[in-house]
């Protein structure tokens, strides 16, 4: 280690750290709430599989009738095909949280690495990746996202793919952004006048500032994340053999829910969609007035 290194966390420092990180946190209600409710999804999504049967999902065997209002048996009404909306609501969070959270992987991880390399080598590189960033700015994401689901074989990974590589723009600017402002302060220089190279620099000292930024920008992105994959699934580009809660609206839409006034097929995946896609926004702008202190008197 160098002198220009600063000293290694502890356990116990990295411990205390976290404490103060979630003793802030939950000072933010908003913030403590929309957790609880992610979390609550998360929970009847993962536990979905053992009171969610194959049956339940099965297009062919359904156990109702279908589009049947709410009633004892089927507490939210049923679907086109007589399946049980409950059921196909809470089924369809594995699929569209899963399509959210690894879509945000792909964006944020493109993103968080061109930014790091645009703001880290300058010159031409970061002319070529700044204008290739441009380019995705410009471009609607979504249309483009569809664009090249249509032309990719339809499954959850081309959509996955498909969301990931169109929406990494905006996180490329912010990390090249705040990378900027790190390479700008004295330390850096010191790392490389005592032979620190382009690794150590982005590894040691780059990418630790840049981290924090990059956990909230991933809060933020998933619910875009879940949206683009609900509106995909809606238009039909997503797994036709998955069931999530675009494919459920879609479903509705063919059928003629809307116009027949057959709310029960609507609002419990519309609902889920909207409520969802709120708390991972509060939770994402929570996390970054924690992890920015300047931004808490603002909110």
């Amino acid at each position: 280690m160098t002198a220009a290194d600063p000293a290694p966390m502890s356990r116990g420092d990295r411990r205390r750290s976290l404490v103060r990180l979630g003793r802030a946190y939950a000072r933010n209600r908003a913030g403590v709430a929309a957790a609880c409710l992610l979390l609550a999804t998360v929970g009847a999504a993962v536990a979905a599989p053992l009171f969610v049967g194959a049956a339940d999902l099965s297009a062919v065997h359904a156990p109702g009738a279908p589009l049947r209002p709410p009633s004892a048996r089927f507490p939210l009404g049923t679907d086109g095909y007589g399946r049980s909306m409950l059921a196909v609501t809470v089924w369809g969070a594995r699929i569209s949280l899963a399509v959210g959270l690894l879509a945000t992987v792909v964006s944020v991880g493109i993103g968080a690495l061109v930014g790091i390399c645009a703001g880290h080598f300058r010159g031409w590189t970061e002319t070529v990746l700044m204008r290739v960033t441009d380019w995705f700015l410009v471009l609607p994401t979504l249309v483009l996202a569809a664009a090249l689901a249509s032309v990719l074989p339809p499954g959850t990974a081309t959509v996955v793919v498909a969301i990931g590589v169109t929406s990494w723009a905006t996180t490329a600017r912010l990390v090249r952004a705040q990378t900027l402002t790190v390479e700008a302060r004295p330390y850096i220089e010191r790392a490389r006048a005592l032979g620190g190279d382009h690794w150590h620099v982005t590894t040691r000292h780059v990418l630790p500032n840049v981290a924090p930024l990059v956990l909230a920008q991933t809060t933020l992105t998933v619910s875009g994340a879940i949206l683009a994959e609900s509106t995909l699934a809606f238009l039909g580009l997503g797994d036709p053999t998955a069931v999530s809660w675009g494919t459920t609206l879609q479903l509705a839409r063919q059928v003629g829910a809307v116009s027949a006034g057959d709310w029960w097929v609507l609002l419990p995946p519309g609902l889920a969609i909207a409520g969802v896609c709120l708390a991972f926004t509060v939770c994402g702008r929570a996390l970054e007035a924690v992890l920015n202190p300047r931004l808490a008197g603002r909110r």
